[in-house]
């Protein structure tokens, strides 16, 4: 599963939580701070996805992460501001929802699933081992975004 919040400007669409780097903030500080801000939910960071660059120059990069939800808030900063949501969805669902007004999150679930093929070793449980532990995708940009997967 894939925990995604509505969008500030569009809240009838479902977005990746993200944002951008406090100064000298690294990207992983960032993913876990997002995700706190805009889903509410707290975890431990695991490994690095994968890097994402949006054009050519690389001046804008995601750096996409696995988080193990540890605590989910029932009211968070975005929540109480501006009335934010957070649900979960299948990753397949997921991608489906972001593919016509976010791609590139989409982009980002389609590594996940990539890098839990049989076909190149890992299996979903490789990223969830425990189906009652949600577990969360955290891009972090030069910009930092997250999706949370359980």
């Amino acid at each position: 599963m894939v925990l995604l919040v509505s969008s500030s400007r569009h809240p009838d669409q479902w977005i990746v939580p993200g944002g951008g780097m406090e100064p000298e903030e690294e990207p992983c500080g960032a993913a876990v701070r997002e995700v706190y801000e805009e889903a509410g939910v707290r975890g431990t960071l695991g490994r690095l996805l994968g890097v994402f660059e949006q054009n050519q120059d690389s001046k804008h990069r995601t750096y996409v992460y696995v988080l193990t939800v540890t605590e989910t808030l029932e009211d968070w900063e975005d929540s109480v501001n501006i009335g934010r949501k957070r649900k979960w969805f299948k990753i397949d669902e997921a991608i489906r929802v972001l593919q016509c007004h976010k791609p590139v999150h989409a982009e980002y679930l389609r590594h996940l699933t990539a890098n839990c093929s049989p076909s190149n070793g890992n299996t979903q449980e490789t990223v969830t081992p425990d189906d009652n532990a949600p577990h969360h995708v955290a891009p972090s940009q030069d910009c930092s975004q997250t999706h949370v997967h359980r």
